[in-house]
């Protein structure tokens, strides 16, 4: 089971960092219940391995100019390889796309897309979006509001997970 090489304390630190990662390794290990200089031996394991992927503010769009959200749906034309890839470097490209997921169905993409205001986005969506090679349909979603958003994953269904394992 994933997760499973990381004991009760490596998956509490995550947990903690997850919440706030801008805490005090001091705090930190006050919360896992440790001492500092092991709890920062743990926590550069924890990077070195591939766990932790960095460190991010959480910034409100919003209060910077950003009040458009759209998620876009994308079909191509080909789905070899080689055009999934050129896609998925297109889209690390354009600063608009925030997230590019690949689904399995009847889209190929989900693209989460954020711009200071619909005329933006509209010139991103002809100009640069459907305009891509490979590029067979674009179907996209204002969103309203957000009724949830959580970062990463929920460390309490890992632990219900590992208690019922052990």
């Amino acid at each position: 089971m994933p997760g499973s090489k990381l004991d009760p304390i490596d998956r509490h630190i995550l947990a903690e960092l997850q919440a706030d990662g801008r805490m005090t390794n001091v705090e930190l290990a006050r919360r896992v219940g440790i001492s500092a200089p092991p709890c920062l031996r743990r926590v550069r394991t924890l990077e070195e391995n591939g766990f932790i992927r960095g460190y991010h503010a959480d910034i409100d769009p919003r209060e910077l100019g950003f009040e458009v959200q759209v998620f876009a749906m994308v079909g191509l034309n080909s789905q070899a390889e080689v055009d999934l890839s050129a896609f998925e470097a297109r889209c690390r490209d354009w600063p608009l796309v925030r997230e590019c997921h690949m689904l399995n169905g009847e889209i190929d993409f989900i693209l989460k897309c954020v711009a200071p205001n619909l005329s933006t986005f509209q010139s991103f969506l002809t100009e640069d979006l459907t305009a891509a090679p490979n590029v067979a349909s674009v179907k996209t979603s204002l969103v309203i509001r957000d009724a949830k958003n959580e970062p990463a994953v929920p460390f309490e269904v890992l632990e219900e997970r590992m208690s019922r394992s052990a």
